[in-house]
């Protein structure tokens, strides 16, 4: 089911639960297709798609967090019926933090958990030059250094200059965020899984998250780089699984 916005590959009526799966950069919700079939069957599992790719490609990308979290609100917002939660990897997790933070000022409801990957409110180390106004030939080299789907892609000099404005407008809004000290603290269940050899978010990166949440944290550190979960989506499921029955009220 495509609603948009949002994609529903098993809608589940009466779901127990709905988990709302946020992409990474120059990224797109098929990149979470395989992840469904993981999950337990009561739970309905929603793949979000941001302007610029997939159904919305002809939408102009977001260059702002703040602002593509507040685009997603009013399209989440019907579907915050019953309990659910939402897990991002690197600017979806940025975004589902921001998300987070909306829904607890705004409602209509708070997520009952929220999963970061590969991103961390704390600072990184200064770039000589943000990625997003690099020559092509370097953003090429620091995009194949990230490796993942994207990465693939770069030897294609007809697909990288499809991807190529996509990318760039992504990694500016990463980029460019900054982190407001007013922010409180998240009170959400909070895991954090990341790679052990990521060189762009490390593990003291993500150990920081512990500073941002009001609760305790999960972590999972995984073998590999900055797309640690391919070909070990259903370990990451199965860790998302176990951390949201946790947090769950038994009824519900």
């Amino acid at each position: 089911m495509h609603e948009g916005v949002l994609t529903r590959p098993r809608p589940v009526p009466h779901a127990r639960f709905r988990l709302f799966l946020l992409h990474h950069a120059g990224g797109s919700s098929l990149g979470y297709r395989s992840w469904v079939r993981h999950f337990p069957a009561d739970w309905e599992v929603c793949l979000v798609e941001a302007p610029g790719r997939g159904t919305a490609e002809r939408e102009t990308p977001f260059r702002n967090a703040g602002h593509l979290a507040r685009h997603l609100h009013g399209h989440l917002a019907p579907a915050l019926d019953r309990p659910f939660g939402l897990f991002g990897h690197s600017m979806g997790a940025l975004v589902a933090y921001e998300l987070a933070h909306l829904l607890a000022a705004e409602g209509p409801a708070r997520p009952a958990w929220l999963g970061a990957s590969a991103w961390s409110p704390a600072p990184g180390p200064e770039r000589d030059e943000p990625r997003h106004l690099m020559t092509s030939d370097r953003l090429r080299e620091s995009v194949a250094r990230m490796g993942g789907a994207v990465a693939r892609s770069l030897a294609d000099p007809d697909q990288w200059q499809a991807a190529e404005p996509l990318i760039r407008a992504d990694l500016g809004l990463v980029d460019g965020w900054r982190p407001d000290p007013d922010t409180p603290p998240l009170r959400v269940p909070l895991s954090v899984f990341g790679g052990e050899d990521d060189p762009g978010v490390p593990p003291e990166r993500l150990a920081a998250w512990d500073d941002h949440a009001e609760g305790p944290v999960e972590h999972h550190l995984l073998p590999g780089g900055h797309f640690y979960f391919v070909g070990r989506a259903g370990d990451v499921a199965t860790r998302i699984t176990k951390d949201v029955h946790a947090v769950l009220p038994r009824d519900s």
